[in-house]
């Protein structure tokens, strides 16, 4: 009796474990089979994010021009058609380049992304102002004339939140400005359409610098702050009477939190890399006035300082070593070619005012 119990416990544990065994391998395989799918799904998501990362190359503004001209079947190139096609062509990679547009993006891997959505907000700024310019001043002959009809829809579009994704999406919005720039184009190369107009002055030239003065003055001071700095308060400084709504200290601390140094970088890359195509622009479009002024060598060296913060990045991370420290930093370095940019600039105005 005992016999055919042990037997009959020894075959009910045999068919146990054989009922158990394939299961536990079935197990192996789905775990195996979910670990190799997140591992290529991982691996996927790093690759797009380092192709969607590297930044578009520069393009040539006369090139550029004939193309976009082509395309709004122009007679011939006028003045205004290549800093206008360049603001087309320059908004346009912003939604084209790889990757597309990515600050509002809410899914991986781009949302995990930092550095080109911050380029991108450098360089959607840049656009932004060229197109208020262009509205406000380039395209009027006086305070009193009229607004180009085209030019009216297209700068409100680009102010849409960079961040919005939808109702309105900020691609969307974007894209509406690019139409209405492409119309704008198209008007101002028709010799038969005397509406669309571009005024190539001295005065129109200098306010637009105006504006870009300080949008790269503000990205040089935050640079230069990487590093932390002691400054004495000038807000005040040239003005005996000047007062401000609060008052703060005579000696300030700016230093840029850890988690900004690589934000700012970038979008003064991002900056420098538009401004270079308008700047390289403007050369054509103005090039009577800059001319007469002696003023072709002064914006030339600001495009030559604005190419070197395009020069390739060799290390993985935007290094914040000390100014003389073992490590470099890169914040300084992008600071010293905004800096003298900058300073060009201003010395550029005092041409066009004065020269």
């Amino acid at each position: 009796m005992n016999k055919k119990l042990q037997q009959q416990a020894i075959a009910a544990s045999s068919a146990v474990g054989n009922v158990l065994k394939p299961a536990t391998w079935k197990e192996k395989g789905l775990r195996w089979s979910i670990g190799m799918a997140t591992f290529l799904l991982s691996l996927l998501m790093l690759l797009l994010s380092i192709y969607w990362s590297r930044t578009p190359d520069m393009f040539d503004v006369i090139e550029n021009t004939q193309i976009v001209a082509a395309r709004s079947e122009g007679e011939k190139l006028v003045p205004g058609s290549v800093t206008t096609a360049a603001l087309i062509t320059v908004s346009n990679t912003l939604l084209d380049k790889p990757g597309g547009f990515l600050s509002n993006d809410i899914m991986p891997p781009s949302v995990l992304l930092d550095n080109m959505p911050n380029w991108e907000f450098g360089v959607l700024v840049q656009v932004r102002d060229l197109a208020r310019a262009l509205r406000n001043d380039l395209s009027r002959s006086q305070s009193q004339s009229l607004e180009d009809r085209d030019l009216m829809v297209s700068e409100p579009q680009f102010n849409i939140n960079n961040e919005s994704w939808m109702f309105p999406s900020a691609e969307g919005s974007y894209h509406n400005g690019i139409i209405a720039l492409e119309s704008y184009l198209g008007r101002l190369v028709d010799a038969d359409d005397t509406n669309a107009q571009f005024f190539a002055r001295a005065d129109n030239l200098r306010n637009w610098l105006q504006i870009v003065e300080k949008r790269l003055g503000g990205l040089s001071q935050r640079l230069s702050a990487s590093v932390g700095q002691l400054r004495v308060n000038t807000d005040l400084a040239g003005d005996a009477d000047a007062t401000q709504s609060t008052p703060t200290q005579e000696d300030l601390v700016i230093e840029t939190p850890w988690t900004k140094i690589d934000d700012n970088f970038f979008e003064a890359r991002g900056a420098a890399w538009a401004l270079l195509h308008f700047l390289k622009a403007v050369e054509i479009d103005f090039e009577p006035v800059l001319r007469k002024k002696n003023a072709v060598v002064s914006l030339r060296q600001i495009v030559r300082e604005l190419e070197s913060t395009q020069d390739p990045i060799w290390s993985p991370v935007i290094l914040n070593g000390s100014g003389f420290g073992f490590v470099s930093n890169h914040s300084l370095v992008m600071a010293s070619y905004i800096s003298r940019a900058n300073a060009a600039i201003i010395d550029l105005r005092n041409l066009l005012m004065d020269g």
